[in-house]
Parts: C-alpha cells; structure tokens; sequence
C-alpha cells in the first residue's frame, strides 16, 4: 500500500476504524492488528469502489465486514494476522485503553450484540438512521427504536458496573 493512497484516503477516516476496531478488541495488539487488516482490506478493496455511496460509507462497511470476520475467526479458535507497528498517527489517537471511562463504555458496547455494537458506534459518530441503515443494511424506520433500547440497555449496565 502506497503512502499516498493511506494518507489520502484511510488516515482522514482513521477515527472511526479506530472506534470501530477498538469496540471489537480487547487488547492493543488485537486492535493493531485489526486496524492494519482494515486498511489493507480497504487498499485491496479500491478498484471495487463504485461511488454509489460515500467513501466515508465504504470505510464503515470494509471496517465492520473485517471486525465482524476477525470477531468470528477468534470464536472459532483461528488464529488471525500479526501485525508491525501502526503509524505514529493512529498511535496518538488510539489512547481508548488508557482512560477508564472510555473503557468501561466500551467494555458495555461489548456487551451487545455484533449488530447493535455497530449501531451505536455508527450513532455515536453522529450518522443519520438513513445512513446507519445504509451502512448495516438495515432500514431506516428501525433505527430509532433500536438506538432507544441500545441507550437502555448500555445505561443499565454502566449503572450496574458503578
């Protein structure tokens, strides 16, 4: 992969396959390898881009796509990539493990089912329900409803962590 085409068209979007990569994972070094195997993905996957939705939208559904397997490989006992380094711009970005708030939001994330942990993660970057539903391929009528009892059920949890 070409530092042009990373710092182009993957480091803009770095913060939610980030957030992405970090509500899937449980340690840093599954994180970094996640997060390398996105861009990858994402580098591999270009020539495909047809412009019918945003690149913004095509990050979001190659970021999950990949959590999503990765997530199912580990439960079957697969062993998944191991990774180099991450650049020095995603290490500055990727402090999540340090702060304990973050950490216990996410720990209630991880709770959730893999569905559901899209949803708010997609909500918490501020998409629209049509965009959440374009991106999860759901429709949009459900979103509202489902956000509402995501909101609950992470709120019942945080308040029974405290």
């Amino acid at each position: 992969m070409g530092s042009d085409f990373y710092l182009q068209y993957i480091l803009p979007h770095a913060g939610i396959i980030i957030k992405i990569c970090r509500a899937y994972t449980n340690s840093q070094a599954d994180f970094e390898d996640y997060y390398q195997e996105v861009c990858l993905q994402i580098w591999r996957s270009k020539d495909n881009f047809n412009q019918q939705c945003q690149w913004s939208t095509w990050i979001y559904r190659i970021t999950l796509n990949v959590c999503l397997t990765y997530l199912k490989q580990s439960k079957n006992g697969d062993k998944h990539i191991v990774s180099d380094s991450l650049p020095d711009e995603v290490i500055d970005d990727s402090k999540a493990f340090a702060n304990d708030e973050i950490n216990l939001l996410y720990n209630a994330i991880k709770h959730l089912s893999e569905t559901d942990r899209a949803v708010i993660l997609l909500y918490l970057e501020e998409k629209t329900y049509e965009e959440i539903a374009d991106i999860i391929g759901s429709n949009s009528n459900n979103i509202g409803v489902r956000i509402t009892r995501i909101k609950s059920r992470l709120t019942k949890f945080i308040n029974q962590v405290d």
